[in-house]
């Protein structure tokens, strides 16, 4: 695009040859990359081909199914996992604030990992694993019974609540 800042005129067709080598330019930009994806493309399917034969062959020797657990996302955890890991925090602990236990768990700053903290906090509050005095919450005592949520409850299944206490560091 340097073209245009040296030509001040583009009359007698200068414009249009210059539109077109920028379309040029361009398209064969686009198919270069089309061809990096498509070898990309090879090289995962290679992948996942001997990720299957890895099953295949585990299955043929213990007689067993191997365990199939779903497709993640790299870095995102079993459902359940950020609960029990929150209850060992705490339990760990001689009391935690809700900003200590992001900052332990290395998620201060991180929106989305604050939210979910504080949806599992609430979960293990109502379902009487940990209880809260003043601030800090610490693990629940033995006599508040059983649990109403098990660690084990899809959080999607979970009301989220909003107010004061997801908002107190």
């Amino acid at each position: 695009m340097s073209d245009i800042n040296n030509q001040s005129n583009f009359g007698d067709g200068n414009f249009a040859e210059y539109i077109a080598r920028e379309r040029d330019r361009l398209r064969a930009g686009r198919e270069q990359i089309f061809s990096q994806q498509e070898e990309l493309q090879r090289r995962l399917d290679a992948v996942n081909r001997e990720y299957a034969a890895i099953e295949a062959y585990e299955t043929a020797k213990t007689g067993k199914n191997a365990r199939q657990e779903p497709a993640r996302r790299p870095g995102q955890a079993r459902r359940g996992s950020r609960r029990e890991g929150l209850l060992e925090l705490i339990r760990q602990s001689n009391g935690l604030s809700r900003g200590e236990i992001l900052e332990r768990m290395g998620l201060k700053g991180d929106k989305a990992g604050e939210m979910s903290v504080s949806n599992a906090l609430t979960a293990l509050a109502k379902g009487n694993q940990i209880r809260r005095e003043g601030r800090k919450y610490y693990p629940a005592l033995p006599d508040q019974g059983e649990a109403e949520l098990p660690l084990g409850t899809p959080e999607s299944d979970q009301i989220h609540e909003a107010g004061g206490e997801m908002a107190q560091d």
